[in-house]
């Protein structure tokens, strides 16, 4: 028989969800072990002997994955997208279920994301108190003076209370380039903090890029490749939150993707965003719809451009018969 261990933590191990989620998930009765609902929270059980189900289907602990990814720009970081833009899951096919990203970063934004499915350490890393460090590079439009710097490094208001922490905010080079490159080191993570940070202050982010998330650096990890987190780097991350070294079996450091390996599938992907399939096209019949993929799928000029062109043909004529 196996150590007892709360019900919350259990769903949390699973990857179901963080553990306060899970404690939601649990009163609401949502939750039940060896066929009966339960909802008082503090329940122990043991993971070798109980059965624990959710939505009607059975849990079990998983190995944890850690995994990271070089995020590009123009992609979101969502499972899903219901307006059917890129996803960053695009980038790293084929994870286990329940791996999912830990927190988010800006369609627009690049660097390192990490993906697990240890729901604990996910809500730990991305909870302010634990003080984990995320650093940026973010280029601005023009130059920032040194009274503006100390500021963000103070803490500036972000509207309905809200006042940043103490922030590591510095230029990475000072040169006599239009545009400067800072770089920010933050312990919590709002919305689109940095844009809004830079804008109190009137500056314009022009690129951002996640160099570090605690010890994981984007260093030898190019725009768009992926990788296994390592068994120091993902003790150091535990650690940093507070959490032991776990004794379930995890990630070594084995697996890794190229962006070339994901190429054809994401290209695909493309092709079913821009042309319409027989069945999304209102009031359309299989040959015709199958004529306007055709149609799709030829390179062809813009009405704008071929519009100038022909200005331009018309324009030249005229010239002709002057002459």
């Amino acid at each position: 028989m196996s150590e007892k261990i709360r019900l919350q933590k259990f769903l949390a191990q699973c990857g179901i969800a963080s553990r306060r989620k899970s404690e939601e998930l649990i009163l609401d009765g949502a939750v039940k072990v060896n066929g009966k609902i339960v909802t008082t929270l503090g329940t122990k059980i043991d993971p070798d002997n109980d059965t624990v189900s959710y939505g009607g289907k059975s849990v079990r602990q998983q190995d944890f994955v850690y995994v990271v990814l070089n995020k590009p720009k123009a992609c979101i970081t969502s499972m899903h997208d219901p307006q059917g833009r890129r996803t960053v899951m695009e980038f790293v096919p084929n994870l286990p279920p329940g791996v999912v990203p830990v927190g988010r970063l800006d369609f627009y934004s690049e660097g390192v994301l990490l993906f697990t499915n240890d729901g604990e350490l996910s809500a730990r890393l991305q909870a302010p108190k634990h003080h984990v460090e995320k650093t940026y590079h973010v280029k601005i439009r023009g130059n920032i003076d040194d009274k503006r710097l100390e500021r963000l490094r103070v803490g500036v208001p972000l509207g309905g209370g809200i006042v940043t922490k103490a922030a590591q905010v510095d230029r990475i080079k000072k040169t006599k380039s239009r545009h400067d490159w800072l770089v920010i080191t933050l312990i919590e993570g709002r919305s689109r903090q940095i844009h809004r940070m830079l804008e109190v202050v009137g500056i314009t982010v022009t690129k951002l890029q996640r160099v570090s998330y605690g010890v994981v650096q984007f260093h030898g990890l190019r725009v768009g490749d992926a990788r296994e987190l390592t068994l120091g780097e993902v003790n150091e991350l535990r650690s940093l939150t507070g959490l032991g070294k776990s004794d379930r079996n995890m990630s070594r450091g084995s697996w890794d993707i190229k962006r070339e390996e994901t190429e054809n599938s994401r290209r695909a992907k493309d092709r079913e965003r821009t042309i319409p399939t027989p069945n999304k096209t209102p009031g359309g019949s299989k040959k015709g719809n199958a004529k306007l993929r055709q149609k799709f799928s030829k390179t062809e000029k813009s009405p704008r451009k071929t519009k100038k062109i022909q200005s331009q043909r018309n324009k030249g004529r005229k010239v002709s018969k002057r002459s």
